[in-house]
C-alpha cells in the first residue's frame, strides 16, 4: 500500500484495463497509473481520483475498463495464494467452496484501497455482497450508472477460477444515489475452468 492507502493491485488493474481496451490513451491515463511512481510511492488519492474521472467522461469505456481490471485483480489474486490453499478451495464441495472464495474477494478488496470493505453473506443459495468505502463511488455529484463494476467483475472473475459459474448483479450504488453499494451474487452449477498463463506474466510486481 502507498501511504494513501491505495494498493498495487488496483493501480495494476487498471493500468492493464486501459492498455487492453483503451490503447490510444494509455499514454494520456500513464501519468497517474505510472508502476514506477507506485513502486516509489508517489500516487495518491488525488491522482486516481483524477484517473477514475477522466475515465467516467469516456462513457461505456469506463465500464469496460474497470471491468477488465476487475478480472485482472482476480486472477493476480488468485495467482498470489500458497498451491495448497488453492488446492484446498478447488477440491471443497460447491456449497464451501463460494464461502472460501467470498474470503478471498474480502481480502482483494482489503488490497484495492484501505479504506475499502466487503461484508459477503450467503442466504438460501444467494449472496449479499456490501462494499464500504468504495474508491470507485467517490463521486460530487450522482451518476446514472452504477460506478462499482470492478467488485462485481472481480467476485465473479474468482468464482470462475475456482469451478463456479455465478451471476453479480448490482443493486445499489453509492455513486447513484444510493447509502452504499450492494451487489447479488448467484451461483450456478460448477464449471471448471484451467488457470490461465496471464496470471504469472502480467502479475504486478
Amino acid at each position: 500500500m502507498t501511504e494513501a492507502g491505495i494498493g498495487r493491485l488496483l493501480v495494476a488493474s487498471l493500468h492493464q484495463g486501459v492498455a487492453d481496451l483503451l490503447p490510444s490513451r494509455q499514454e494520456f491515463y500513464a501519468a497517474w497509473l505510472n508502476p514506477a511512481n507506485l513502486r516509489a510511492g508517489r500516487i495518491g488519492l488525488a491522482p486516481l481520483a483524477a484517473v477514475l474521472s477522466f475515465l467516467r467522461q469516456e462513457g461505456l469505456p469506463y465500464t469496460l475498463v474497470t471491468a477488465r481490471a476487475g478480472e485482472y485483480a482476480a486472477e493476480w489474486t488468485v495467482g498470489g495464494l500458497s498451491d495448497l490453499k488453492r488446492r484446498l478451495i478447488q477440491a471443497s464441495p460447491p456449497a464451501v467452496r463460494k464461502v472460501l472464495v467470498g474470503w478471498v474477494a474480502r481480502g482483494l478488496v482489503r488490497r484495492t484501497y484501505r479504506a475499502s470493505r466487503m461484508d459477503l453473506r450467503w442466504r438460501s443459495g444467494r449472496g449479499e455482497a456490501v462494499i464500504n468505502g468504495s474508491i470507485f463511488c467517490e463521486v460530487r455529484d450522482p451518476v446514472e450508472l452504477p460506478l462499482c463494476e470492478f467488485y462485481a467483475a472481480a467476485i465473479r472473475r474468482l468464482m470462475q477460477l475456482f469451478g463456479l459459474r455465478a451471476e453479480v448483479v448490482i443493486e445499489h450504488c453509492r455513486g447513484v444515489k444510493a447509502g452504499t453499494c450492494r451487489m447479488a451474487v448467484l451461483v450456478r452449477s460448477p464449471g471448471a475452468e484451467a488457470w490461465p498463463r496471464r496470471w504469472w506474466t502480467l502479475r504486478p510486481t
